[in-house]
This record gives structure tokens, sequence and C-alpha cells, in this order.
């Protein structure tokens, strides 16, 4: 067993590695999208303009603590992050359902298929970090 235990750490520790540095990428790819957004006209939006440059910093912030807390954090920096993440996801399909603040979007307004996959993918991402850090900080 401790044969395989020490097979494991190596790989765990590179996937860790991995999944920590896609995790900030995703993150930050959220932030990029909402200021750009931001940019282009949701500025003007009551709530809704507010909002995205909001999420522009926490996605940035986001990436900068997951890149930068020590190993025994990055299970709640993940964790944070994936919530952070989902919420971004939650928000998004409310407005394209049933509004949000009085906004209602559409799946054809720029860079919402890109702002769906980036999230979706950041919670995947960032849970399954979450989980694999939390499990090797129990050991």
């Amino acid at each position: 067993m401790s044969g395989r235990t020490a097979t494991r750490t190596p790989r765990t520790g590179t996937a860790i590695a991995v999944l920590r540095l896609a995790g900030a990428a995703l993150l930050a790819a959220i932030a990029v999208i909402h200021v750009h957004l931001w940019q282009q006209g949701y500025s003007g939006i009551d709530v809704i303009g507010p909002a995205f440059l909001v999420q522009s910093v926490l996605g940035f912030g986001g990436a900068l603590l997951l890149l930068g807390a020590p190993p025994r954090l990055v299970p709640w920096a993940a964790a944070l992050g994936a919530a952070f993440a989902a919420g971004s996801l939650a928000a998004l399909l409310l407005s394209t359902t049933v509004g949000l603040f009085g906004f209602v979007e559409t799946t054809l307004a720029t860079l919402w298929w890109e702002s769906f996959w980036v999230e979706a993918a950041a919670v995947v991402v960032l849970l399954v970090l979450a989980v694999l850090t939390a499990r090797r900080a129990g050991r």
C-alpha cells in the first residue's frame, strides 16, 4: 500500500498544480468577459452594470487568491472560486430565463455562450481542486 501512496503523491501534486492554474485562468476569463461586456455597454444597465464591474474585480481577485494561497488554504480558495463561478453561472441562466433585476438576456447576446462554458468549466475545475486538496490536507 505504501508503494501505491508514493506513486500517487507526485501525480496528485501535478494534478493539483494544473487544476490550480486552470482554475485561476478560468476565474480570470470570467473577469475579462465581464469587464469587456461592461465596457461594451452593460455599464449603463441599472444594477447589472455595477454587478459586471464587481464580477470583474472578484474574478481577478479570486484568480490571484488561488495562485497565491498557501497549500493549506487552497481548498478554501478553490471552494470560494467555485461558489463565485456557480453564482455567476446562476445569474447568467436566471437573466436568460426569468430575468434578473428587470433585465432579460438572450443566448444570442455577445459572449453569452463563452460565459456559459467558462463559468461551467470553472465550477467543475474548482470543485475538483477543492476536493483533491481537502483530501490531501486530511492525510
